[in-house]
Order: C-alpha cells, then structure tokens, then sequence
C-alpha cells in the first residue's frame, strides 16, 4: 500500500480542466485574432486593450473550464468585457445619421470591412459581430446582451443594410499594416468581403 500511494504521489493528477498557463498560451498565440474581436466589438482601441486584458484575467481566476472549450472560453470572456464596458443596448430600431459617433477610432484608415463593422452603432454593432462573425445563436446573444431575441435579429438586420453601403463605398480603403494576420479563411473569425456583401444584400 504505501509503494502504491508513492507511484500515486510521484504522478500528478492530470486535470482534465484549463490551467492558467494554458489560458496564458491561448491568449499569447491567439493575440491577433483576440484584439481583433475585442476592437470589432468596442471600436476604440484603448477600451480593446482594455477589453482584452480583462478578458485573461477573468479566464485565470474564473471557474474551472474544460481544456477542449478553453479557446471559446478565452473569446467568451472578451465580448463579456466588451459588454461590461460598453453596455449595448437596443435604440428606436433606427440608425442614427453619425453612426460612427460610437467610440470608433479613426476608421477611414482601417480596411473596409473593418471599417464598415466599427462605424455601426453600438448595439447593431455587438449583434453582428456575436451573432454573424463568432456565431452566437440569437438567444445565446440576447442573453449575454440582456435583450429579447428580437432586439438581436432586428440589429442584426439593420448593421447589415448599412454594411452593405459602407462596404460598396469603402472597397478602396487600404489597409492599416501588411503585418496584421489575415483571417478571412477562418470560419470563426471576420468573414470574407463578398461574404459580407451578400449578406447585407438579402438583409
């Protein structure tokens, strides 16, 4: 018996649960992507590094999440951040003349999908990038944004008319940095320019 109990204490119990450091590692490989979701959804730089400190933080010293869902996890507690922090909610369902007036931070000089995200009212804004770019089910969404499911199809169909605007105007725009991470072949991540176009054009 005691043989067993040493062999037991000379190998650690393998938890089947995300570590700290695992947490860490996602954050650090995932950075590009993580920012990105975080500006997307706060459309201010400052408030998404904000946004995505916060985010490391709350996965370290949450509840125990298992390792296969902790890169969800990781993205999960950014959009509560964002939420947090900038608290969406639902207007008049009309979209306002200055819609850019939401925090967004210089985005003339973004590419034009970016752009077209971050000029959306707030709201509009956090529907699209939960429920059409990290595919959230309508209901998953008004419960992290506190709304009925009909606030998020309702916003969600609104960001995607304007987007189809902005998007037609702004296809010229040049990108900020060549060194920023493509993602458009990511199913979980901004989708494609054509995509988006699509979608706006049978909203």
């Amino acid at each position: 018996m005691k043989m067993l109990g040493a062999r037991q204490t000379a190998n650690p119990k393998l938890t089947p649960y995300a570590t700290h450091a695992d947490f860490c590692q996602i954050f650090q490989k995932e950075m590009n992507h993580l920012y990105l979701l975080s500006f997307l959804l706060t459309a201010d730089h400052p408030t998404a590094e904000r946004c995505f400190v916060g985010g490391l933080e709350d996965c370290a010293k949450g509840n125990p999440v298992f390792r296969q869902w902790a890169r969800s996890w990781a993205r999960r507690t950014v959009i509560q951040n964002a939420i947090r922090v900038i608290g969406p909610r639902p207007v008049d369902g009309k979209i306002p003349d200055s819609a850019s007036g939401h925090g967004a931070s210089h985005p003339v000089t973004a590419p034009a999908k970016i752009a077209a995200i971050v000029e959306l009212p707030a709201f509009e804004r956090f529907a699209f990038v939960m429920s059409v770019l990290e595919r959230y089910s309508d209901l998953e969404c008004s419960l992290l944004l506190d709304c009925t499911r009909g606030d998020v199809v309702a916003a969600r169909t609104r960001a995607l008319k304007q987007m189809g605007n902005s998007v037609e105007l702004g296809r010229g725009l040049v990108s900020i940095g060549t060194d920023r991470q493509k993602r458009d072949d990511d199913p979980g991540s901004i989708l494609g320019l054509e995509t988006i176009s699509h979608l706006a054009a049978s909203a």
